[in-house]
């Protein structure tokens, strides 16, 4: 088996293969990595990592002897998946559907597909929502406040109130 130095992402390489870190660091691709190397190359932090495994998104990895985690080059990828369909809007259920698939060495493309049709009319229902809202606030923007007459309520407060008194909403 041939052993690759990889250099880490941060690294500045010269072309003789030096670094301008004080202490370089480097890992020999198949070689096991802590839970800070994963999540230096995935751009999380090592609790995102922990995490990740108690819900169950990563599999949990063999531990050392002294009971450190060691994970394997396919982590950071897996890691990066999980964040871009957190970025998406995906609960972290759908995401490991979206897991549980590929590892079992299917596409997950069709099940995508459905996930993200369902995502998209959640985005339009909101869109709706907020539309309505912007339609009311801009109403309220438009109100004008008599400050000067005593009333039993206040344009403002009624229309406060009047939104506040909506059943189921």
């Amino acid at each position: 088996m041939a052993l690759t130095i990889v250099p880490p992402k941060s690294a500045s390489v010269s072309p003789g293969g030096l670094t301008l870190e004080w202490t370089p660091r480097f890992t020999l691709a198949g070689m096991a990595l802590k839970v800070s190397d994963v999540a230096q190359r995935a751009g999380v932090s090592p609790d995102a990592l922990r995490f990740y495994e108690r819900e169950g998104l990563l599999p949990a990895p063999p531990r050392s002897s002294s009971g450190y985690r060691e994970y394997d080059d396919t982590t950071a990828p897996r890691v990066q998946f999980i964040k871009g369909a957190q970025a998406m809007g995906l609960k972290l259920a759908e995401i490991k559907e979206l897991l549980e698939i590929q590892d079992r060495g299917a596409c997950p493309c069709g099940h995508t597909r459905t996930i993200v049709e369902r995502r998209l009319a959640e985005i339009d229902a909101e869109l709706e929502r907020l539309g309505d809202l912007r339609r009311v606030l801009g109403q309220m923007a438009e109100l004008e406040c008599p400050a000067t007459v005593e009333s039993e309520l206040w344009p403002c407060e009624a229309t406060f109130i009047n939104r506040g008194d909506r059943r189921g909403g």
